[in-house]
């Protein structure tokens, strides 16, 4: 209820002004006075005290803003937007590949250049990917073998399995009956043409790798290598090749047997004498093509199973003497100063 401001003024007056003593104008108008500053403070106490009980308006409260310098949270991909993937080597495996998938996501809509922009990538062999809603190319690559398909995240977890159509090669080297170290050959792959066995060269690697390529033909080069003592490598004479057939979904095992021996050549002035110093030798095949150039006192090098000729030059003499190489049968090589 609200109070009723006229009514207690005109109450306080009348009580004023009833026990108002007949004297001079000066005390009744004083005691009038005084009357009415109580009555107006009675009144302006009792309006304070009263509650107000009117409904707020809350649509006249400012907006909320945040503190200078900070930015609001910007949109990030959905919780729900993940992305599984999983590789497969053929249609009928059941089982992914564990290892050795690279995966790549682009966003499906190209740059003014005709590029995708990269907007994932993995070497998990089988990745969740947080990813934006929209359109996407996924592309898995299997050592030479891969995969492409296109991919529509929209607020919900997407799985996805690629078929590679593909296998994978390993090529080991031997040499008699032992394992040749990885560091001591090379695996070349290659995709033959007709007439020409070697017409592309597709990959590089050592014994032992697993490689994983499209299904097809390859002609695969195990070269020997020859590690000096310096330090440097070099390519030996002994090549083995291997054609080969890559099925979808399946390993090929292949094993390639060199047939080779390390030779330590001398100059020598008598059999089992010292080696003579500052000596070159040129190794060449009976046709005479040269197969390495060498100087020193006993310099080594391996060589494949077959006939050779050495020439030794020393103090501008030049000697020689033909040798045939056995496999695994490392040896001296004498040449006399004869």
């Amino acid at each position: 209820m609200k109070p009723d401001w006229r009514a207690a003024t005109g109450a306080c007056l009348r009580a004023a002004g009833a026990d108002l003593p007949k004297t001079t104008a000066m005390k009744a108008l004083l005691s009038f006075a005084g009357a009415l500053f109580a009555c107006v403070w009675l009144t302006t106490a009792a309006m304070a005290q009263t509650p107000n009980t009117a409904p707020s308006d809350a649509s006249k409260i400012p907006p909320l803003r945040l503190p200078a310098g900070e930015e609001a949270a910007k949109p990030q991909a959905a919780q729900g937007n993940i992305l599984h993937l999983s590789a497969f080597l053929g249609a009928t495996d059941t089982q992914p590949l564990r290892a050795g998938v690279h995966w790549r996501v682009f966003d499906e809509k190209a740059e003014l250049d005709g590029s995708h922009t990269l907007v994932a990538d993995s070497t998990d062999a089988a990745p969740a990917l947080t990813l934006r809603d929209g359109n996407f190319i996924v592309h898995a690559a299997f050592g030479l073998a891969g995969a492409t398909k296109r991919v529509e995240i929209n607020g919900k977890s997407v799985t996805e399995k690629l078929v590679l159509n593909a296998g994978a090669l390993r090529v080991v080297g031997m040499l008699g009956d032992a394992p040749i170290a990885p560091a001591k050959t090379q695996i070349s792959i290659y995709v033959p043409e007709r007439n020409n066995s070697e017409a592309k060269l597709v990959a590089n690697g050592k014994s032992g790798d697993m490689i994983g390529l499209p299904e097809g033909n390859y002609h695969v080069v195990s070269t020997l290598l020859d590690q000096q003592s310096n330090g440097s490598v070099n390519s030996t004479n002994s090549v083995i090749s291997a054609d080969l057939h890559v099925q979808p979904g399946k390993l090929t095992d292949a094993t390639l047997r060199h047939r080779a021996a390390t030779m330590t050549l001398k100059l020598v002035s008598g059999p089992s004498g010292e080696a003579l110093a500052n000596t070159s030798f040129t190794i060449l095949t009976p046709g005479g093509d040269v197969i390495r150039e060498m100087i020193g006192a006993f310099p080594s090098l391996v060589l494949a199973e077959g006939e050779y000729v050495a020439i030794a030059r020393h103090d501008s003499n030049v000697y020689q003497t033909n040798f045939k190489v056995e496999s695994t049968v490392d040896r001296d090589v004498e040449v006399l100063a004869k």
